[in-house]
């Protein structure tokens, strides 16, 4: 399926989710004591949250840094409606394509990708488009599911291949660490994080070189 259909689909998943998506999805907010921990290791001025949804990760995290700036990036115009709405005026949201991010070159010290990753139809683009925008020694941080090969195999060609065609459902495949290592090193990612966590989640922090 064409990527641009797989895009569409992801937007009238999270369009018709948008209003109550955080009282049922609670899977990526699990993930956010990992990444305050890992912005706690060392100053930043900047964060660009990629598949930011209705902004909930970026709230804790304009709460915890006082003095940050913050901007959330979805292609979901009502997952930004919904986050304008209920967000400081310390974080930013726009509408647009983490394959093709609208942003100068070097504009953030840290890009966070949590629980957006698996939507997008082309990761190699995606991971060009943030090396563009990290400033030299700047930080990846993306939180997926990822684990064996038997896992990835029943989610990649049953399961997500069933909500697709069942619910017109957006996912596009979850990744291996190899597979994820590698697309950080053809964007000039320098790995140094890459690890399998509890309930099959990947931890990757990535930096530009």
């Amino acid at each position: 399926m064409r990527g641009r259909k797989l895009k569409e689909f992801t937007v009238d998943q999270f369009t018709a989710e948008a209003e109550n998506y955080d009282s049922y999805h609670k899977m990526a907010s699990m993930d956010h004591p990992d990444i305050v921990a890992e912005l706690e290791v060392e100053p930043f001025e900047d964060v660009l949250d990629c598949g930011c949804g209705t902004g909930s990760l970026l709230r804790l995290l304009a709460g915890h840094f006082p003095g940050k700036r913050f901007t959330g990036i979805d292609i979901t115009p009502k997952m930004i409606e919904v986050a304008k709405s209920q967000s400081p005026d310390s974080a930013e949201f726009i509408v647009g394509d983490c394959e093709n991010l609208p942003f100068k070159d070097e504009s953030f010290d840290v890009v966070i990708c949590s629980h957006s990753f698996h939507h997008y139809p082309s990761p190699m683009d995606f991971f060009k488009s943030v090396s563009r925008v990290l400033r030299p020694g700047g930080r990846l941080i993306i939180r997926d599911k990822t684990g064996s090969w038997w896992f990835l195999l029943y989610c990649n060609r049953f399961k997500i291949i069933r909500n697709r065609l069942r619910h017109k459902y957006g996912d596009v495949r979850f990744y291996s660490l190899n597979q994820v290592r590698r697309f950080c090193l053809k964007a000039g990612l320098s790995v140094e994080k890459l690890e399998e966590r509890a309930f099959h989640k990947m931890h990757c922090v990535a930096r530009k070189i």
